[in-house]
This record gives structure tokens, C-alpha cells and sequence, in this order.
């Protein structure tokens, strides 16, 4: 495997999406949600404005739930299958690369589209709160910067191994669409609808695994990370006494979205060059 050839082909797959003003287009949605939520977040406590850093995070951590993940499915979920639909699939593997690295450089540079549009879109606010909190504020933010764009890398590798897998272009999207419906809609109201079944209780295990339960949702994951580790927004929301304190130390949390980062890659890639 050589870097050099990776490298190369992620380029060109990030400047394809500068050239096509994908990064532009998402960046732009990103600061305008942003904006609006973070001066607009907290009006059901009758709050507007730049009130705390935990508020913000907390209003636009709903954002980034619902549309980082569809961004990212819809970003990589033709990554492989189109390029073979086009036949320039063929092209490529007809050249001195391999497998691997045509499937981490598709991966590099789609990640690097992602995350410089999240980056960029989330800039402004960070701004905003340094003139307002100083540093103490801007570094908790960073924080959920960093795991926003995580949770699209996450996603990101989800739409990738969905795309060596399927056959088709228009089945790839189909199975985009069901993936982002389930981890962001259906799967808690599952987990949610377990816990009242059993009325909390789950043998000698106790209620607590519900809890563990939310580590096979990347959302969640994101979710614990941001809103359930910090003290006074568990508090807000009555949620000290359903999560575990293990649940809420940053680098588990962290640890587990890096696992599900690198777990489908390795599944695709073991798919891919099968």
C-alpha cells in the first residue's frame, strides 16, 4: 500500500467537491442553522441569545444529530458503487492501485470534504461565543466541534461500506435513507419502547444496560458526549440518575466513536477486496 496513491486520489476526490460547491453549499447550511438555533435555542425557557456555553451546545446538538448524518450517508453512499455504475471503476483498477487504497483515498477525501464544511459552518458561533465566554467558553465548544465531526466520520464509513456492498447506485440510496431513518428516528423509540415493556427492569442486570445499549447508536454516542458528561445539563433534563457516570467520561465516549469510525472501514475493506 503506498501513501502517495492514496494521497493522489483523495485529492482529486476533494477538489471534486470544491469544484462542484458541495463543501460551500453545506458549510453555508451549517452556519445559518447554527446561528438561528444558537440565538433561538433557549426561547422555550425564555431565553434569546448567548445565555451559556451549556445551552448552546445543548440547542445545537439537535442539529447536528439530524443533518450530519444525512450529509454524510448522502456524501459517501456512491462512493464505490457509482464509480462502478460509471465503469470508471474498472479504469482504475486497471492501474498500478489497489483495492485499499482506491477505497482509503475515496474515504480521505470525502472525510476531508466533511469536515472542513462542518469546521466552517460551526466558525461563526465559535466566534461569537470567544467574545462572549472568553476561552472557558470557546473550549467546550471545540469540544463538540470535534465530536460533530466524528459522529460524520462515523456516518461517513457507514455510507462507504453500504456502497461496496450494494449493487446498485439506486439501492445504496435506498439503504442511505433506511440507515439515517433508524439510528436517528426509529432506534430510540425502540430502545424507549424495550424500557417500558419491561418497566426498567432487565433481570440481574438491571436498568443500566439500557443505558450501555446507546453505545450501538452512533447518535447517541454523540448525544452522551456532549449533553449527558456535563453536570448541569444532566441536571436540566433529569438524566443523572439514567446514565451511568462511566457513560459520561469524554474519552469512552470518544473511544467508542472512533471504534465505529474504523469498524465498518474494515468491514468494507474486507468486502471490497474479497
Amino acid at each position: 500500500m503506498e501513501l502517495s496513491q492514496i494521497f493522489t486520489l483523495a485529492a482529486k476526490e476533494f477538489r471534486d467537491r470544491i469544484r462542484n460547491r458541495w463543501v460551500l453549499a453545506v458549510a453555508l447550511v451549517f452556519t445559518v442553522f447554527s446561528l438561528v438555533i444558537t440565538y433561538l435555542g433557549g426561547a422555550q425557557q425564555g431565553q434569546i441569545g448567548l445565555k451559556s456555553i451549556e445551552l448552546t451546545i445543548t440547542s445545537l446538538v439537535s442539529l447536528v444529530i439530524y443533518l450530519i448524518p444525512l450529509i454524510a450517508l448522502l456524501l459517501g453512499f456512491d462512493a464505490i458503487v457509482g464509480e462502478r455504475e460509471r465503469g470508471s471503476l474498472d479504469l482504475l483498477l486497471a492501474l498500478p492501485i489497489t483495492r485499499m487504497e482506491i477505497l482509503l483515498g475515496k474515504y480521505l477525501g470525502l472525510a476531508g470534504a466533511l469536515t472542513l464544511s462542518t469546521i466552517a459552518g460551526f466558525s461563526l458561533v465559535a466566534v461569537l461565543l470567544y467574545q462572549q465566554f472568553s476561552w472557558a467558553g470557546l473550549f467546550h465548544y471545540l469540544g463538540f466541534m470535534l465530536s460533530s465531526v466524528l459522529l460524520g466520520l462515523a456516518f461517513l464509513s457507514l455510507a462507504v461500506f453500504m456502497s461496496v456492498v450494494a449493487r446498485e447506485r439506486t439501492r445504496a440510496s435506498g439503504m442511505a435513507i433506511a440507515l439515517w431513518f433508524f439510528f436517528v428516528l426509529v432506534f430510540d423509540l425502540l430502545l424507549l419502547g424495550a424500557l417500558v415493556g419491561t418497566s426498567g427492569n432487565f433481570g440481574n442486570y438491571g436498568s443500566d444496560i439500557f443505558a450501555y445499549l446507546l453505545l450501538l447508536n452512533p447518535a447517541d454516542v454523540f448525544r452522551i458526549l456532549n449533553v449527558f458528561s456535563m453536570d448541569d445539563v444532566r441536571t436540566l433534563y433529569g438524566l443523572a440518575s439514567i446514565i451511568p457516570p462511566a457513560l459520561a467520561q469524554p474519552w469512552m465516549m470518544g473511544s467508542v466513536m472512533f471504534a465505529w469510525i474504523i469498524v465498518p472501514l474494515a468491514l468494507a475493506r474486507w468486502r471490497f477486496t474479497s
